[in-house]
């Protein structure tokens, strides 16, 4: 009998096929960067957890990597003798094997038990989560583990850090005692239906489907896309599928392309996406364009802001997760068409952005619309700044007070098939100025990509040149963002000839 780990039988409940084939054909499996840059922060959780629940730094680490999983195993029977803490103690029994986070002892009516941890880079308890805390509670208790009870610890979003490597309150528990140790037949139930999947010869037939990224983005999601027949007009272009009819109708008819799908199901947008689609026509109303724009007088501003997040917070007064502004261009377009820039950008590793709160205001001056794509994103990281920085809160509040969004502007007025059903600046600008391109950007082509460019940029061990290097390219991807837009502003204004 085949013995699965926690990871396999969580796979099982996201997918059969996604079992099948991590146990038979594990080499087709791709993570992406994002899944990737979830399990370091996994991992970074994890080191701060053993600090929080060993502080005196009596506890013992087991490492089934190097140890090797049957000696791992037989240290974990060892040290559950001791009244230590345990971190990554493994259990094996019942057909599964899992290694608990942490191990706390506890003493109950005389004798020792065991009070289990298991820690989460999320900022809530997930259903998943809960899944994995019952087959957490049913291996190690199938092992003879005096398991007293186990806890769910995850991030607390609304802690602020104190500095000084003081991380105290950053996770908070929720107890799933009672909950997993009641789901021990359940757990059961999956270990049976695992052997049963994995004993097949021929990997199960299951299409592409939501279960593909939730609650895990699936590493084999090429491989199984690849199988199945490509809709020339894929469903997945309409956009923003949320009423329960259309999503019948594509769930139960297993309707792939825009053509089978009906019009009278289709609001205008949708409807807008199709037509021009399948046509393979641009839809433009320039006129009513141009008049939403009419009451913005130049000067104008264009503005775009680059971030980065820390599930772990690394500067005082900053909070898990946070999105914290140390980049930004602005282009400042005059009443003769005359473009300027101006960019911040601080690579120095401290906390960027009171230094950027005040590069912003003097960027901005104090009259003039200032356009951004997707006003959200940076309206709430100046009114984030500005609870930060009483003294600056006047002024920031007074610039997101002028700014103008263009992103629905171009989701009423403009539509062009390689969108692909995608309002995004990087879908819209090469439709509208295909001379400019994001993909000749050297290094730094999207948002994600200047993240990791930033914490390349700050580590200790990147060299001067190298961070000149990174430093061109994060200032060359923000300036195009915000020329972007003013490529945009001038299409849809009909704008002036500009004068660069």
């Amino acid at each position: 009998m085949r013995t699965f780990s926690k990871s396999k039988l969580l796979a099982y409940r996201q997918c059969p096929k996604r079992l099948w084939l991590e146990i038979h054909h594990p080499e087709l499996r791709a993570d992406s960067s994002a899944t990737q840059k979830s399990f370091q922060v996994g991992h970074k959780v994890g080191e701060i957890a053993q600090k929080l629940y060993d502080p005196k730094g009596k506890g013992q680490i087991i490492d089934a990597q190097k140890e090797g999983f049957a000696t791992a195993f037989a240290r974990t029977t060892e040290l559950l003798a001791s009244s230590h803490p345990i971190f990554e103690a493994g259990f094996k029994a019942g057909g599964a094997l899992a290694f608990a986070d942490v191990m706390l002892p506890k003493r109950k009516a005389g004798q020792r038990t065991w009070r289990m941890v298991e820690v989460k880079s999320s900022t809530s308890v997930k259903d998943y989560h809960r899944d994995d805390a019952a087959i957490q509670a049913f291996v190690a208790r199938a092992a003879g583990v005096p398991l007293s009870s186990i806890v769910l610890a995850h991030i607390d979003s609304q802690w602020v850090y104190p500095g000084g490597g003081d991380y105290e309150g950053l996770l908070v528990e929720e107890d799933l005692t009672k909950e997993a140790f009641s789901r021990e037949q359940e757990v059961k139930v999956w270990i049976a239906e695992a052997q049963t999947i994995a004993a097949k010869r021929k990997e199960p037939k299951v299409c592409t489907g939501g279960q593909c990224s939730d609650p895990y983005e699936c590493g084999f999601f090429d491989y199984c896309q690849g199988q199945e027949v490509q809709a020339a007009y894929p469903v997945q272009w309409l956009p923003r599928i949320q009423s329960q009819a259309l999503k019948l109708h594509i769930q139960d008819g297993a309707v792939i392309d825009m053509c089978d799908v009906p019009d009278e199901l289709l609001n205008d947008r949708q409807q807008r996406v199709k037509t021009h689609t399948l046509e393979g026509t641009t839809y433009f109303d320039g006129q009513s364009a141009a008049a939403t724009l009419a009451d913005h007088k130049l000067p104008a501003y264009f503005l775009d802001f680059e971030t980065i997040q820390f599930a772990v917070p690394i500067w005082k007064g900053t909070r898990p997760y946070q999105q914290i502004p140390f980049q930004f261009s602005l282009h400042r377009l005059g009443r003769t068409g005359k473009l300027e820039q101006k960019s911040f950008l601080d690579l120095s590793g401290s906390d960027p952005s009171m230094a950027f709160a005040e590069a912003l205001i003097a960027a901005c001056g104090d009259r003039g619309p200032v356009f951004v794509y997707n006003a959200g994103f940076e309206t709430a990281r100046i009114r984030e700044l500005s609870d930060r920085f009483h003294k600056l809160k006047k002024p920031l509040l007074a610039i997101n007070a002028r700014v103008v969004d263009l992103l629905p502007i171009a989701q009423q007025h403009y539509y062009h098939p390689s969108q692909q059903g995608s309002w995004s600046i990087k879908k819209v600008l090469p439709a509208i100025a295909p001379e400019l391109s994001y993909g000749d950007l050297a290094g730094v082509q999207d948002g994600g990509m200047a993240m990791e460019a930033f914490l390349e940029a700050i580590a200790k061990e990147t060299t001067t040149s190298r961070k000149a290097e990174i430093e061109k390219q994060l200032l060359d991807y923000c300036s195009l963002d915000t020329y972007a837009m003013v490529k945009l502003w001038q299409f849809f204004s009909g704008g002036i000839d500009l004068k660069i």
